[in-house]
């Protein structure tokens, strides 16, 4: 079983912006009846399904997939909740670890968060100096949850 061990933060101020180029994403989400989650994303011309199981702490199962474009498109645009989430990703390296910067638009303007992918939840962690708040544990912040309860709307 895959697993992703994730932590999220509140960027402050704009010096990550000279580190990196963005990419635009757009993604959205079929419903459950369980805390899984199915997500539907498109980046670039690649599209990708994603399965997410409930959060243990930082942890959780994932599964992901190439899937045609097309047929992620089609799935946004004919199966997917409304508001999708759209987003442009900044990927900064430092050190050993990726940082994804997503600076939302649409009903999430305003909103940007960092998020680093860990190999071991007790692993040790050199923030950066545009790193704020820790957010992590608040439901609020996660993405399948922002398009339900856009930003906007807080």
């Amino acid at each position: 079983m895959a697993t992703e061990i994730e932590r999220k933060f509140l960027v402050k101020g704009d010096k990550w912006r000279a580190l990196a180029t963005g990419t635009l994403y757009r993604q959205g989400y079929i419903r459950t009846t369980s805390k899984t989650t199915v997500r539907v994303r498109v980046v670039g011309d690649k599209g990708y399904l994603t399965i997410k199981g409930k959060n243990q702490g930082n942890s959780r199962a994932e599964f992901e997939y190439p899937i045609p474009v097309e047929d992620a498109q089609e799935m946004l645009d004919k199966l997917c909740e409304r508001p999708l989430i759209e987003k442009t990703r900044y990927k900064i390296k430092i050190g050993e670890v990726t940082w994804e910067i997503d600076e939302f638009a649409g009903e999430n303007q305003g909103l940007i968060i960092a998020e680093v992918e860990l190999t071991d939840e007790n692993q040790i962690l050199e923030l950066p100096e545009w790193i704020g708040e820790e957010v992590s544990q608040d439901p609020r912040y996660f993405n399948a949850n922002l398009a339900q309860h856009p930003f906007s709307q807080w």
